[in-house]
C-alpha cells in the first residue's frame, strides 16, 4: 500500500482528498503546515506527497525547494496542488521541485490519475501493478511470486525486497538505500539485516532456478539481473 502525504491547510480539502486517495487503496497521513509536513517526512518517507502552496508559516513552495536540496528527499515525488494558476506560478512550482502541478478547483479522478502517473516514473515500487522480470512474475495485489506458473514461497520481507529490485532491475543499491526503501528509514535496524533477508529471498528462489537473479556487488550492494537459467523440469 502506498503512503502519501497530504500537505494541506483547507481541512476540507484534505478531508475530500483524503477519503478519495484511502478509497484508491492509498495510506493517507495529513498535514496542514509546513512544520507538520516536514515531521511526517522525519517520520516516515511517503512514496507521494500532495502538497499545497499557499500554508501557514512557511510555504508550500519553500518546502519543495527544501526537499530537493537534502539527500534524503531529493527523489520524493511531489504533486503540487494549488489555488495559484498563473503561468509564472506554474513554472515557479515545477522549478522549485514539483513533479506536477494541479490548479484548484480540480477533479479528483485527475488529481488520481496524476498520482498514479507520478508514481509509474518516480516510484513504481509503490504500485499495485503486476511486474515481470524475465520468467519471474510477481503480483502486488494477491501476494504472489510464480515462475512459469511454479509458485514461490516466500515472506512478507522478502516479497517487499524482491518488489523493489523487480521495479529497478539492473540498477546496484547498497543497503542503506535498501534500508530506506524497503524497510523505511524510520525502522532503525542495522545494514547487516540486509544481508539476512537477501540471502532468504535467494533462498526462496532456488526452487525454480532464480535465486542468481540477485546479485551481489562487491563494495557497493545487490542488484537484481534479468538473466536466469532455464527452469528445470
Amino acid at each position: 500500500m502506498s503512503r502519501i502525504l497530504v500537505v494541506e491547510d483547507e481541512s476540507a480539502i484534505a478531508e475530500l482528498i483524503s477519503i478519495n486517495l484511502r478509497h484508491a487503496g492509498y495510506e493517507v497521513t495529513i498535514a496542514a503546515t509546513a512544520d507538520q509536513a516536514q515531521f511526517e517526512v522525519d517520520r516516515v518517507l511517503p512514496d507521494l506527497v500532495v502538497l499545497d502552496w499557499m500554508l501557514p508559516g512557511q510555504s508550500g513552495l519553500a518546502l519543495a525547494k527544501r526537499w530537493r536540496g537534502q539527500t534524503r528527499t531529493r527523489e520524493l515525488p511531489i504533486i503540487m496542488l494549488t489555488a495559484r494558476a498563473e503561468e509564472a506560478d506554474k513554472i515557479a512550482g515545477l522549478d522549485a521541485g514539483a513533479d506536477d502541478y494541479l490548479v484548484k478547483p480540480f477533479s479528483t479522478n485527475e488529481l488520481l490519475a496524476r498520482i498514479r502517473a507520478v508514481l509509474r516514473r518516480k516510484a513504481p515500487e509503490a504500485l499495485d501493478t503486476v511486474v515481470e522480470v524475465g520468467a519471474l512474475r510477481l503480483d502486488p495485489a494477491t501476494r504472489r511470486v510464480t515462475r512459469e506458473e511454479r509458485e514461490v514461497r516466500i515472506g512478507p520481507t522478502e516479497f517487499r525486497l524482491l518488489h523493489f529490485f523487480m521495479t529497478h532491475p539492473e540498477r546496484v543499491h547498497s543497503r542503506a538505500q535498501l534500508l530506506d526503501r524497503v524497510w523505511g528509514d524510520h525502522v532503525f535496524i542495522e545494514e547487516r539485516t540486509v544481508d539476512v533477508h537477501v540471502k532468504r529471498l535467494r533462498e526462496a528462489l532456488e526452487p525454480v532456478n532464480c535465486s542468481r537473479m540477485i546479485e551481489t556487488v562487491r563494495g557497493a550492494g545487490y542488484r537484481l539481473t534479468q538473466q536466469v537459467q532455464a527452469l528445470s523440469s
